[in-house]
């Protein structure tokens, strides 16, 4: 079983950072995709980040050079940086993992059996 935790949202400005976090216990796969997610009320949860365990990372064309993905090993714990924030960013962010690494697809949420509570991230203009 894997555990994962995530934390660090709030409310920012437009235009502001955030650090969100993601940390991970119990199982440890050699292989895994590790990614962040994101969802508003009515609709459809959308794939923000993704990094594997051999550091392949994806993004979604929204966040390209906004958003960076990372991962501390020996923490067991993923982050995503969050800057040049907008309104449309805003939504609950989940982080997830399965044990393979990211494929072609890596923002295929069904892909994904382990998910985090989510951690509400807020951007006002």
């Amino acid at each position: 079983q894997v555990q994962l935790v995530e934390s660090g949202g709030g409310s920012v400005q437009s235009g502001g950072s955030l650090r969100l976090s993601c940390a991970a216990s119990g199982y440890r796969y050699s292989s895994y995709c590790m990614g962040w997610f994101r969802q508003t009320p009515g609709k459809k949860r959308e794939g923000v980040a993704a990094i594997d365990s051999v550091g392949s990372t994806s993004y979604a064309e929204s966040v390209k050079g906004r958003f960076t993905i990372s991962q501390d090993n020996a923490k067991n714990t993923l982050y995503l940086q969050m800057n040049s924030l907008k309104p449309e960013d805003l939504a609950m962010y989940y982080c997830a993992s399965h044990p393979f690494i990211c494929s072609g697809e890596p923002f295929r949420a069904s892909s994904f059996p382990n998910w985090g509570q989510g951690t509400q991230v807020t951007v006002s203009s």
